[in-house]
C-alpha cells in the first residue's frame, strides 16, 4: 500500500483528505507542524509528501529546503489559491509539483497518482528492470536503466520530475518539444493556461546542469512554443 504523509496544520480539512485518500487505497500519516512533518519524514517510510506552506514552527518551505539536503521523496505542496508566488518557490526548491488549496479531491489524487507514476518508474529502473540505456549529449550523460545523470562525470541530483522533464527534452534533442506535450509526457497532465510549472522545472535543470563547455544553455526557451535541449 502506498504511504502518504500529510503536513497540514489544518486538521480538519486534513482529515477530510485522509478519509478520501483511504478510499481511493492510501494509506496516510498526519502531521500538523514543521518540526514534526520533517522528523517523520526523514525517519518513516514514505511514497510522498504532501507539504502545506503555512505551518507553525517550521513553515513548508524550510521543511522541503532542509528534507532536499538528504532525499528526494517526491513532495506535493499545498499553496493558498492566488499566492503564485508561493507555487514558484516551492518548485524552485525542489517540489515535484503544486497544488492550490483548497482543491478537488479527485484532482488531489489525480496529481499524487502522476507522481507516484514517475517516482515508480524511477524505482524501476534503479532496480534494473529495464535496459540501461544511455543517452550522451556533449559532456551529459543520462543513464536510463538507472535514472542517474551525469555531467563532466560529476552525478547530478534531480527529482523524478527533473528526470523525466529532461528525458523528453534529450530524446528529441536538438528539436523543439511543444509546452503542451512535456507537460502530457512529464507531468501527466494537459498544460493549463497560468501553470508555470513547467518554466520552473526547467529554470531549476538549467541551474543544475550549468551552460554547455561553448557557454551556450543547454534548454534554450523558444518563445511562445516550448524548449529545446541544444548542442554545443
Amino acid at each position: 500500500m502506498v504511504r502518504i504523509l500529510l503536513a497540514d496544520d489544518d486538521i480538519e480539512l486534513s482529515s477530510m483528505l485522509v478519509d478520501y485518500l483511504a478510499e481511493e487505497g492510501f494509506e496516510v500519516d498526519m502531521a500538523h507542524d514543521g518540526d514534526t512533518a520533517l522528523s517523520k519524514a526523514q525517519i518513516n517510510q514514505y511514497d510522498l509528501l504532501i507539504l502545506d506552506v503555512m505551518m507553525p514552527h517550521r513553515n513548508g518551505f524550510d521543511v522541503l529546503r532542509e528534507l532536499r539536503t538528504r532525499s528526494q521523496l517526491p513532495v506535493l505542496m499545498l499553496t493558498v489559491r492566488g499566492h503564485d508566488v508561493d507555487s514558484i518557490v516551492g518548485l524552485e526548491l525542489g517540489a515535484d509539483d503544486y497544488l492550490a488549496k483548497p482543491s478537488n479531491p479527485r484532482v488531489t489524487v489525480a496529481r499524487i497518482r502522476a507522481i507516484l507514476r514517475r517516482a515508480e518508474a524511477r524505482a524501476t529502473h534503479q532496480n534494473g528492470r529495464d535496459r540501461p540505456d544511455q543517452i550522451v549529449l556533449d559532456d551529459f550523460v543520462m543513464h536510463v536503466g538507472s535514472r542517474t545523470v551525469t555531467c563532466d562525470s560529476y552525478p547530478i541530483e534531480m527529482t523524478s520530475t527533473e528526470f523525466s522533464l529532461l528525458h523528453v527534452l534529450l530524446r528529441e534533442a536538438g528539436s523543439v518539444v511543444l509546452k503542451s506535450a512535456l507537460s502530457q509526457h512529464a507531468l501527466g497532465r494537459k498544460l493549463s493556461r497560468y501553470d508555470r510549472s513547467l518554466d520552473m522545472h526547467v529554470s531549476n535543470l538549467r541551474k543544475k546542469l550549468g551552460p554547455l563547455p561553448d557557454g551556450q544553455e543547454r534548454i534554450k526557451t523558444v518563445r511562445g512554443m516550448g524548449y529545446i535541449c541544444t548542442r554545443s
